[in-house]
């Protein structure tokens, strides 16, 4: 597999990773490795119904097994029977409904995980059956049952500009569609667990993969009704989230149990376990029509979002509203009328996914995109051209963003990817070729009207380390990485002077969730804050010690180092500077919040990233198989802070996104999942990956950009599935309306051409 990878920074890009080696080698202890003395093994019983009255729940035989040390259920929570990130409408245990298959009804702990799962099946649980609304259209009818008392409507949000069904009417050229894009599992690796501890001094520790531990500590003490003092959680590493592991999931039930037993308590959930009760990408159906005139100036856009958020809230109304701000993408449309409404159902939970909801409506706009194109005759670069936001241009609703001509950038630097020139045919007469190309915006943060703040600590700890701290957790994206190079730089020390403190609550200070493409640009944004009162201390003091001018020292490897004429010198080692300071501590400390738009719409987004895609496909007509031959994406998101790490993202992002589209989908029937494993759940394999990526990173910012380098975990999976859906119009003449893509439709589409070639020529 050929990789290439075309940036400009003078950083160094080759270097061992922080965590590297240990990962390479198996030595790093993941948190579900994790063992303790007298440790005891959890389990969750989980409901048998997607909707259902509980009638009755017996333990009485559960707790009699040999081995058994703790049975709960909802009567044993003794704080909120709640949790949620933006409400708690989630139960810990459910005691009257349950309202998904992966509602927690009871659990155990146990001396072995064997006797664990058996006493689960020793607990009697009463049910009685209730409709289940399987569809967020069916929810949306007056006869629906309501799943909360507010109703079966989670959120609505909408924008709107100018007059749509007035400009409509002066439109040359209008296309409608209809897209639906699926339920994805984020298949990580490492499935929800850790180890639940409780301590001597009457307090817990949380060992437990999440994407903000400070988050997790404040629901766990609403759930345990103690102070969050007594909780520690322990976040990092992790065996990979992408939003997954956003919410709460097994923390509850372990912490409920630890308490119980007085023993640290291990719950490490199967991939059965974890398909049924994890989150999922948000299922979206997606109406938009546009319309423009015969110059190619859209003018008129509207768009219906029906999102289907599953049983409970989690950070479905977040979601919505970034689709909805994200429906016109980087494109300039005077009249605009958004809706969207995200949907509770029976289905199971959707949450958070890299991407955040903009993968879903980027689909459906470039879609429409290279529809209007071709009615328009037109070619669709120039269409995209044409339309296409400038520098000092509003947002996508209306908010005052910081200037970038990123939308600009990288469609010129894809509009030279030698794809769109080389269109040799495949000599096999059963393949066909075609390349497309999409673009996509991508805003970094949690948005106008949400708390997003940031902080961090740079300290000289006792050891002679130049210690940074961070509440953010590494779940193998490589922030380590990202911190190290960026303290390097900006602190001008080596990588052996440097210690990383990251996902320990009782060490880090907040910093924020590790979602929203935010971690890097946070990481930096701190730095800048830090650098120069922490270096201007540390100098002071060593000119105090040494007699030596302020102006004469700065700080370099090792140690401070005193310029001379010609050259320079090592003066004193960090380790001596930390003992000549052990009285007197040197430690900087911020606080601050992620930059906003000014202007008071809500989740409106202020900086943005933007990235191109083009892909070469070929589809077998006999088969309906659609293989990604080759992949070009052009990113702009600032300065590179590492190479490594920033073509780790776009790649996996990348075949994460090819999966989206070509394969990938939790398939639910009346409420039940048919995908229960990855033995039916398929995600990509290397021999699924194309013969080449080649990743052009764009790092110029606008003049007088002040904001850094934005994150880039999520933009590199955004634009991938319209410009695979393009290509396989160019390639077979079919506008994919629906993902993954149907091979049966495939073959179907093929057909019908055939015939119809066929009947013309009688």
């Amino acid at each position: 597999m050929n990789m290439n990878f075309s940036y400009s920074s003078n950083l160094q890009s080759s270097f061992i990773r922080p965590d590297g080696v240990d990962k390479v080698t198996g030595n790093l202890k993941f948190l579900t490795d994790l063992s303790f003395p007298n440790m005891l093994y959890g389990k969750i019983l989980r409901s048998a119904y997607p909707h259902a009255k509980i009638i009755s729940i017996s333990t009485k035989k559960a707790e009699e097994l040999p081995g058994v040390k703790a049975v709960i259920t909802s009567k044993d929570v003794p704080g909120l029977n709640r949790f949620g990130l933006i409400f708690p409408d989630q139960p810990v245990l459910c005691d009257e409904r349950v309202r998904y298959v992966g509602d927690a009804v009871a659990a155990v702990a146990a001396e072995t995980e064997e006797i664990a799962e058996k006493a689960l099946q020793l607990i009697e649980v009463e049910y009685e059956p209730l409709p289940v609304i399987d569809d967020p259209e069916k929810a949306l009818l007056p006869s629906a049952p309501r799943l909360h008392p507010d109703g079966n409507i989670l959120h609505q949000a909408s924008y709107q500009k100018g007059d749509v069904e007035e400009a409509f009417r002066t439109c040359d050229c209008i296309v409608e569609e209809t897209y639906e894009l699926p339920r994805q599992m984020h298949a990580y690796m490492e499935t929800e667990g850790g180890v639940i501890v409780p301590e001597k001094d009457g307090r817990i520790t949380v060992y437990v993969g999440t994407q903000h531990g400070y988050k997790d500590r404040f629901q766990l003490a609403r759930i345990l009704a103690i102070p969050e003092s007594k909780i520690r959680v322990v976040s990092s590493p992790m065996g990979g989230s992408f939003g997954g592991k956003d919410e709460l999931n097994i923390q509850p039930y372990g912490a409920l149990l630890a308490i119980k037993t007085g023993c640290p308590v291990k719950i490490h959930q199967s991939r059965r376990e974890s398909v049924r009760s994890g989150l999922k990408r948000h299922p979206m159906k997606i109406t938009m029509k546009t319309g423009a005139n015969r110059s190619g100036k859209i003018v008129a856009h509207q768009v219906r979002i029906i999102a289907d958020t599953g049983a409970y809230a989690t950070l479905g109304p977040a979601v919505l509203d970034f689709a909805v701000e994200h429906a016109t993408g980087p494109y300039i449309i005077p009249n605009v009328y958004v809706e969207g409404l995200s949907v509770y159902t029976n289905n199971g939970v959707a949450g958070e996914f890299r991407g955040f909801g903009g993968n879903q409506v980027t689909f459906a706009l470039e879609g429409q995109m290279d529809r209007l194109a071709v009615e328009l005759g037109m070619c669709p670069m120039e269409l995209r051209k044409r339309n296409l936001r400038k520098a000092d241009d509003l947002g996508p609703v209306g908010q005052e963003i910081a200037p970038t001509d990123g939308a600009a950038q990288v469609l010129k630097a894809i509009s030279q990817s030698p794809l769109l020139s080389e269109r040799e045919q495949s000599t096999n007469p059963w393949t066909k070729t075609g390349v497309g190309v999409a673009i996509a915006m991508h805003g970094g943060g949690l948005g106008f009207g949400r708390l997003d703040p940031a902080g961090g600590r740079l300290s000289l700890n006792k050891d002679g380390k130049i210690e940074i701290a961070f509440g953010f957790e590494e779940f193998g994206q490589g922030l380590l990485s990202v911190i190290e190079r960026l303290v390097i730089k900006e602190i001008g020390c080596s990588a052996n002077d440097v210690k990383i403190t990251i996902g320990d609550t009782d060490h880090v200070p907040r910093s924020g969730s590790s979602t929203a493409s935010r971690g890097t640009s946070m990481v930096w944004h701190a730095l800048q804050r830090m650098k120069i009162p922490f270096t201007q201390r540390l100098l002071e003091k060593a000119s105090q010690y040494t007699g030596v001018p302020v102006d004469r020292l700065y700080l370099g490897p090792i140690g401070i180092w005193c310029r001379h004429k010609s050259d320079s010198e090592l003066l004193i080692t960090y380790k001596q500077m930390a003992d000549e300071t052990k009285d007197d501590p040197i430690q900087i400390e911020t606080e601050f919040h992620f930059p906003t738009t000014p202007h008071s719409i809500p989740g409106g987004h202020y900086l943005y990233s933007f990235a191109a895609c083009a892909a070469k496909v070929e589809v077998d007509v006999l088969t309906g198989i659609v293989r990604v031959k080759h992949l070009e994406q052009a990113v702009a998101a600032g300065p590179v802070i590492y190479p490594t790490g920033y073509l780790g993202q776009i790649e996996g992002g990348s075949v994460m996104a090819l999966g989206y589209t070509l394969l990938e989908e939790a398939v639910m029937e009346k409420g039940k999942y048919v995908t229960e494993n990855f033995d039916s759940y398929l995600i990509p394999t290397i021999n699924d990956i194309p013969l080449s990526m080649d990743i052009t990173a764009i790092e110029e910012l606008w003049e007088g950009d002040s904001y850094g380098p934005r994150g880039v975990g999520e933009i590199g999976t955004v634009a991938v599935a319209p410009a695979i859906a393009k290509a396989v119009y160019d390639a077979i003449g079919l506008w994919v309306t629906k993902l993954p893509l149907s091979r049966e439709e495939i073959v179907k589409a093929v057909n019908r051409r055939e015939l119809r070639k066929w009947l013309t020529t009688k």
